[in-house]
């Protein structure tokens, strides 16, 4: 009866097929940012988000446009790659290291929003929408963009898996193979800032980046292999982003922290019965004889990526 209703809802609709889409997508660049120690990469952009959301009221008051939260995704998405860029840019160049960039992107990312929107003649309470997430700011354009943004970001962390995989878990390794790091290093950066601008308008700027990497967190426990995490993060961000809008439909809750909370919640479950689930999935090792005598073990869990 409840789901009849949340689909006879155009709004649910768009923010149903949006959810999706971030679930699907949100832990595929998460899988990267978690093998490359990266993490906290998607709070970063996210936070210089914000200062992209209150460019583009700040472009559309200048433009004369009413509707000024139609230009805050744009703009949040161009400012998220820039950050991205810059993130890379100040790793790579040895003029900070990765901590001390993502904690200038921190300060200055919160610090821009909330001078840009005054500015723009908004108050900081127009960015709770953004900070949180909200269902009733999902509109068309949202909807139309998240379906494009989300079908790059899972092409390219679905078919350039393999050099993105040799990337992440050994990039000297990549590099001495003849891959181009630096391009594949900044396409993980630049799809990372496409999936917080994509992600925003459902779990918030400041949430976003548990939907990249708590789903991965609950499938590292179970999982033996690089492929089989990301795929088990996936169905793990769309049954939790979709159960939790769902539970916000009918409790006025906020979408963003409620599906947090699942997932923060099945990842302690998970942990607390892991030993009986690893019994349950483990696979058995296959013994080879040793060149010199005796037996070596052969564990699947890098062999499939």
């Amino acid at each position: 009866m409840i789901i009849a209703e949340m689909l006879q809802s155009t709004l649910m609709q768009r923010a149903l097929i949006v959810a999706f889409l971030v679930g699907l997508s949100a832990p595929v660049v998460g899988t990267y940012l978690v093998q490359r120690r990266l993490t906290l990469l998607g709070d970063g952009i996210g936070h210089v988000a914000l200062t992209g959301v209150a460019l583009g009221w700040l472009a559309a008051s200048a433009a004369g446009v009413a509707d000024r939260d139609a230009w805050a995704v744009p703009g949040a998405i161009v400012v998220s790659v820039l950050g991205a860029l810059l993130i890379e840019w100040m790793r790579t160049h040895g003029h900070a290291s990765g901590d001390v960039a993502l904690a200038i992107l921190f300060y200055g990312g919160i610090a821009g929003g909330v001078l840009l929107i005054g500015i723009a003649g908004g108050t900081t309470s127009n960015l709770n929408a953004y900070l949180f997430g909200s269902i009733s700011t999902v509109t068309r354009m949202d909807t139309i963009l998240t379906v494009v943004l989300a079908a790059f970001i899972l092409a390219i962390g679905l078919g350039l898996r393999p050099a993105l995989f040799a990337l992440s878990y050994d990039e000297e390794f990549a590099r001495a193979s003849g891959l181009p790091t630096q391009l594949l290093s900044v396409l993980i950066s630049v799809t990372a800032a496409l999936t917080v601008a994509v992600a925003m308008r459902i779990v918030g700027a400041l949430l976003v980046s548990a939907l990249m990497i708590v789903p991965v967190a609950i499938a590292q426990t179970v999982t033996r292999s690089f492929k089989t995490t990301m795929h088990a993060a996936m169905v793990i961000g769309v049954v939790t982003a979709l159960t939790g809008l769902t539970i916000t439909y009918i409790k006025p809750w906020s979408p963003g922290a409620t599906i947090v909370v699942l997932m923060v919640t099945i990842y302690g479950l998970v942990a607390l019965l892991r030993p009986l689930l690893l019994r349950l999935t483990s696979r058995p090792r296959h013994y080879h004889p040793h060149p010199n005598g005796g037996s070596s073990t052969v564990d699947s869990r890098h062999s499939d990526f």
